[in-house]
């Protein structure tokens, strides 16, 4: 499959769009609450099962490798069968392998339970985002994405607080009921209020054949493979930090269960500062210049970090934590881009562009979960450089990409035909 232009796209009634908009960026939750809501619950779950940290970060590992692997699914399907049914039968699965969760006797069946929840979650993420390019055209594309990050970014911030207060009130099992609650809302939603925004005219044929070419198309294109790994490290730089946070908050920081907000508000804080400015910036700066000056912001940041955990002085809080948010929101502006880029390269296989770029980041974050988190999570030091080493690998492949002749996302005039979006 060559590389080809974006193309305008179809009309599409989504009703309200600040309502569209927030059902979009919902659906992107399932993953950081899926995670992240879990996290002050370790301790408790550890004692119960008797399981180590190792073991434990395998609850989190364990569902992202399934997350992965069907991602490479959700895209594919939806581009044969609609959007809607698979996002509405993916959210009903997921609440059914989260009462399996909450149920769960020992460990083993626990990670059962989590690798089925990770098969369904996906669903979600990923084909709502080719969802925003089957509606929206260039610059309202990026203004919109950099929306749904904006509401996306909430939840690894408040997921933790919930946690913890679930913790308090019923057991780490009433986080798990929490999610089941929270399946099951975003399936309605779907259900009586998402249109469908990829018609029967445009659906690829439902054959696991044509399938499986889609995605190897995509695989096999060279700016493919470079945005799939730019995308995935690009993540990875700030999934490191969150999924070392059981390590760094308690063990690390010295603190408790109900501080994990500490870590978690720093760095969503500048996420969705970062969204908001890449939204505004949609249409008045080129693609490819937003994403260098992210990629600078993040990397002095991370730069600074480093040094402080240097010295003794500097190793603990505030001083630790205060350029995280500096560091995020140079990865949110990043991050439009890259996701975009990747749509653009293959406008009849959005789905399937989708799936391969989330797959490899999930992958990705499934490895950061279960090795590089317990491995680096010794000290704020090697955190910070690991996180910094994922950051400046991946943008050594933008630029790459780049020079190959790759193209950045830019507005255009067919995004004139689109009206702006409404306020929240």
């Amino acid at each position: 499959m060559s590389a080809a232009p974006s193309t305008p796209p179809r009309r599409v009634d989504v009703g309200h769009n600040g309502l569209f908009l927030v059902i979009l960026a919902g659906l992107g939750m399932i993953g950081p609450f899926s995670i992240d809501t879990m996290f002050p619950a370790f301790g408790r779950m550890g004692a119960e099962f008797g399981a180590s940290e190792l073991a434990l970060q395998q609850i989190v590992s364990v569902y992202m490798l399934a997350f992965a692997v069907m991602s490479l699914v959700h895209g594919p399907l939806s581009d044969a069968l609609g959007r809607k049914p698979v996002i509405l039968v993916g959210q009903v699965a997921f609440a059914a392998a989260s009462v399996g969760c909450a149920l769960a006797p020992s460990l083993p069946v626990l990670l059962v339970f989590r690798a089925l929840q990770g098969l369904c979650a996906g669903a979600g993420v990923i084909v709502s985002r080719a969802m925003v390019r089957d509606v929206y055209s260039d610059e309202r594309a990026q203004r919109t994405m950099s929306h749904i990050a904006m509401i996306f970014g909430l939840a690894p911030a408040v997921a933790p607080v919930i946690g913890g207060l679930l913790l308090g009130v019923g057991g780490w099992r009433t986080t798990f009921w929490f999610l089941v609650g929270f399946g099951l809302v975003w399936a309605a939603l779907v259900l009586f209020v998402m249109p469908e925004t990829h018609p029967a005219e445009s659906r690829t044929e439902f054959s696991v054949r044509p399938l499986a070419v889609g995605l190897l198309d995509v695989w096999r294109h060279p700016a493919g493979r470079r945005l799939a790994f730019t995308a995935a490290l690009n993540n990875g730089a700030m999934f490191l930090w969150i999924s070392s946070a059981p390590l760094l908050v308690v063990n690390l920081l010295g603190l408790g269960e109900n501080d994990f907000w500490v870590l978690f508000v720093p760095l969503i804080s500048g996420m969705v500062l970062g969204s908001w400015v890449s939204g505004r910036l949609a249409g008045r700066i080129h693609g490819e210049r937003q994403a260098t000056i992210g990629y600078a912001i993040a990397f002095v940041a991370l730069v600074v970090t480093v040094v402080l955990t240097l010295f003794p002085a500097t190793r603990g809080l505030p001083w630790t934590v205060l350029p995280l948010p500096v560091f995020t929101f140079g990865n949110a502006l990043a991050f439009p881009i890259l996701t975009l880029a990747m749509l653009d390269e293959f406008p009849q296989a959005r789905g399937s562009a989708s799936s391969v770029q989330n797959f490899l980041a999930l992958l990705g974050n499934a490895a950061i979960a279960g090795v590089l988190a317990p491995a680096l999570g010794f000290s704020l030091t090697t955190i910070a450089a690991g996180s910094l080493t994922l950051l400046v690998v991946g943008a050594a492949l933008w630029r790459w990409h780049l020079a190959a002749g790759g193209r950045a996302p830019e507005g255009s005039p067919d995004a004139a035909a689109y009206e702006p979006l409404e306020d929240l």
